[in-house]
């Protein structure tokens, strides 16, 4: 009797495990997130892995940028909308965008190959396809598409728009069918459409909206609901809130908040804009008083509340929030380090975790969630 109870036992436990392996097998792998910081002036990549537990960030390769005879002043990045490759745009000598198959399981880069671009550009983006890559050259003031060729590798440009005096920053709508691009240098936020089967970029009906006098618009985001628009003005350091209409691709103004902190003195001198993937918090780096601002975002309205500003690294061009919305990343140009902040998801206010050290320079970054 007491043979037959324990036999029993055992294949029962046997079952248990086996089924448990098998839903242990079915169960969809848990996503990597990776991080890619662009370091200028050592003219390399940082690939860090980010802890979704606790924000911790663990350097998994330092991959050098091929082929640059010239490091430029920054390194505009994007990812291809399936994630498997990065782009990176050069701001030196040659003026080329590099091309990185991104390894699915360990987030390493592999360079496939390098395109020309029609100058030097301070931001690239691909559309929501990955078939083209925006570009927007402020030295050249220059829009620009270059074609995507398999395997991630980018064609000679096929569109180049010029007097766009200081275009900034780029980015297709999410219907991939309305482009639109800051130009400093006149104090516009240029309207496109897009022609997602051809790349071809036209001026909508109504070319562009206009922000106050030497604001200097320079980046940008769209808000995840897709009907509001937010621009830093990198000159008067303010954020400008727009409604924006997704079938026509045109924006109106309705609001404009301060992004420098109450005791700031100097010349205001904006940088980047994030918002979190929730829709909830949005914030702006400054580069005088090196901090970033946080924004509440009213649900209803997508106006803008102050939640006050923090100290970060030395000249911080460039940050990036992660996909759950709980950590900000962000790097400083003089300090050539990374802080690493976890928002509080009820008031959206940053607390700092940890400092980094980077290559020189860093100043744009890129996270990801993989595979």
């Amino acid at each position: 009797m007491r043979e037959r109870r324990r036999l029993a036992l055992g294949a029962l436990l046997a079952t248990v495990a086996a089924v448990s392996g098998a839903l242990l097998m079915a169960s969809p792998a848990r996503a990597a997130t990776f991080v890619y910081v662009g370091n200028a002036e050592s003219n390399e990549i940082y690939v860090l892995q980010l802890d979704r537990q606790n924000g911790d960030l663990t350097v998994v390769e330092k991959m050098p940028i091929p082929g640059i005879e010239k490091p430029g002043i920054s390194t505009p990045i994007a990812v291809s909308p399936d994630r498997r490759f990065l782009y990176l745009g050069t701001r030196g000598e040659p003026k080329v965008a590099a091309g990185f198959a991104i390894d699915p399981a360990s987030g390493k880069l592999k360079h496939v190959g390098s395109g020309p671009l029609a100058d030097s550009m301070a931001y690239i983006a691909t559309d929501r396809t990955g078939r083209f890559l925006l570009g927007a050259s402020y030295p050249g003031h220059k829009v620009t598409v270059n074609p995507i060729g398999p395997p991630g590798t980018v064609q000679p440009p096929q569109q180049v728009l010029p007097n766009y005096p200081n275009a900034h920053s780029i980015l297709a709508d999410a219907a991939n069918r309305h482009v639109l691009v800051p130009t400093l240098g006149n104090d516009r936020v240029n309207q496109f459409t897009f022609d997602a089967a051809t790349g071809k970029l036209a001026p909508t009906t109504s070319p562009a909206a206009e922000v106050k006098a030497k604001a200097g618009p320079r980046h940008f985001v769209f808000h995840p609901g897709g009907k509001l628009a937010y621009v830093v003005g990198e000159l008067d350091g303010a954020v400008y809130v727009f409604d924006y209409d997704a079938a026509k691709g045109d924006l109106t103004q309705k609001q404009t908040v301060s992004a420098l902190p109450p005791d700031f003195q100097g010349k205001p001198s904006a940088a980047d804009l994030h918002i979190t993937p929730d829709g909830k918090f949005l914030y702006a780096s400054e580069r005088t008083s090196s901090t970033l601002a946080g924004f509440r975002v009213d649900g209803a309205k997508g106006t803008l509340t102050s939640i006050g500003s923090v100290p970060t690294e030395k000249q911080p061009r460039g940050f990036n929030i992660d996909s759950s919305g709980r950590y900000l990343l962000a790097v400083g140009q003089l300090s050539h380090g990374l802080s690493s902040y976890a928002i509080d998801p009820a008031s959206g206010k940053l607390i700092k975790l940890k400092e980094y050290p980077m290559g020189k320079n860093p100043n744009w970054v890129e996270i990801i969630d993989l595979p």
